[in-house]
């Protein structure tokens, strides 16, 4: 493990790089993606430490949009300004953006939900969060005390299935934090310095609230308008992300008639079989909506639509993070969060991960080895998703 330099920076092409890598191998959605990340931007690379690392998941969870693409556009923020951010979004999101716009345009209608290489994946997505809990947990919850934080916030997640329920836990394991607990560490002597300034920062939430308010009244200039105001309003409105938004996404694209049933539930279909950001199922929808735009003006309308709403969000946000997270009183109630993340990854690696994906012994023996094989640190995580990929397909042939 390469040790961290907070100090460090870098360039936005070293960031897209970086970028691009995950979002060619990110199987498996959004909290499967923290694990991808942890590995790449922590182990990997030491672009920062696991208590930052903890910190930005806590952000980009309490922040509404798709919580991984968050994660990115911060960590690349962090790494090399507002152009790291973006070079973040866009080598994350640009292989799975466009294999969605070309399975749109061809209109093709394969459902690969039942396919041996795609539960294969999902396979591996379950040794992937594994790795990322006991990692996670060691340094986040090394103590009783942060233990009990994270299993009382397993338990709430299990019992308590709800698109807020992940920022009722945050906010909850921060006042437990802020009360109880002690900040790891010695006290920070000053803020960390911001990449952004304190009136961009504001900007940036002025403008998101601007677009939130003012393009429903829009919408009846023309169905462009209409389009991005449903798309950027789906990526405004949703916490959790992953998931989650597809209930939204499909009362805001097939009630209108832009897209038929069937186009959506198959492209949803193929958005499984993608690595990187579930959000690109936006692109997909952009490229099939009718009458127009379709095509890639209307996947390249819907993808920077759902989008901009956590670039807004993201550098509205950290010029403040940055200087709050150095307070004692936010480092304790960060304590409680980062306790709390690890609670959810815990029961997210329980539901919907492992359910879905474990269905019998042999898929425990698959997702054990590919455990074990990253457990090692010897074997990159995308060969261990293209192992399981074939030991998927290799299975439904039995």
């Amino acid at each position: 493990m390469r040790p961290p330099d907070s100090s460090a920076t870098g360039s936005p092409l070293e960031v897209f790089g970086a970028a691009l890598r995950l979002g060619l191998t990110s199987f498996g959605g959004p909290i499967a993606h923290i694990g991808y990340f942890r590995q790449e931007y922590v182990t990997r690379r030491g672009w920062l430490d696991e208590t930052a690392f903890g910190d930005f998941v806590a952000l980009a969870q309490l922040l509404p949009g798709p919580a991984s693409s968050q994660l990115g556009i911060a960590i690349g923020t962090r790494r090399a300004g507002m152009l790291g951010g973006l070079a973040a979004w866009l080598g994350f999101t640009l292989p799975s953006a466009v294999a969605l716009t070309l399975f749109g345009i061809l209109a093709a209608t394969t459902d690969l939900a039942d396919a041996g290489w795609v539960h294969g994946l999902k396979l591996a997505a379950v040794a992937v969060v594994a790795q990322a809990v006991w990692s996670m947990a060691g340094s986040l919850a090394p103590d009783w005390p942060r233990r009990a934080v994270a299993l009382a916030a397993t338990a709430v997640a299990l019992a308590w299935a709800t698109p807020f329920a992940q920022v009722a836990i945050i906010a909850a394991g921060a006042v437990v934090g802020r009360l109880l607990l002690r900040p790891p560490g010695p006290t920070v002597a000053g803020p960390e310095p911001s990449r952004i300034s304190r009136r961009i920062g504001v900007l940036a939430l002025a403008t998101f609230a601007l677009l939130l308010i003012g393009l429903p009244l829009l919408r009846g200039v023309g169905q462009p308008v209409a389009m991005f105001d449903a798309f950027y309003r789906s990526g405004a409105l949703v916490f959790g992300g992953g998931h989650v938004v597809l209930p939204l996404l499909h009362a805001t694209v097939v009630e209108p008639g832009w897209v038929t049933d069937g186009q959506f539930l198959a492209g949803y279909g193929a958005a499984q079989a993608v690595p990187g950001p579930l959000f690109t199922f936006a692109a997909y929808l952009g490229a099939v909506a009718g009458p127009a735009p379709n095509g890639v003006p209307g996947a390249v309308l819907a993808t920077l639509a759902i989008f901009l709403p956590s670039f807004l969000l993201i550098f509205g946000a950290l010029p403040f993070w940055d200087r709050l997270r150095a307070s004692v009183g936010v480092r304790r109630a960060l304590t409680g969060t980062n306790a709390a993340v690890v609670g959810i990854l815990l029961a997210a690696l329980y539901t919907p991960i492992w359910t879905s994906a474990i269905t019998g012994p042999a898929d425990v023996a698959v997702a054990g080895a590919a455990l074990a094989l990253l457990l090692t640190g010897r074997v990159p995580p995308v060969v261990v998703v293209g192992l399981c990929a074939l030991a998927g397909q290799a299975l439904a042939l039995l």
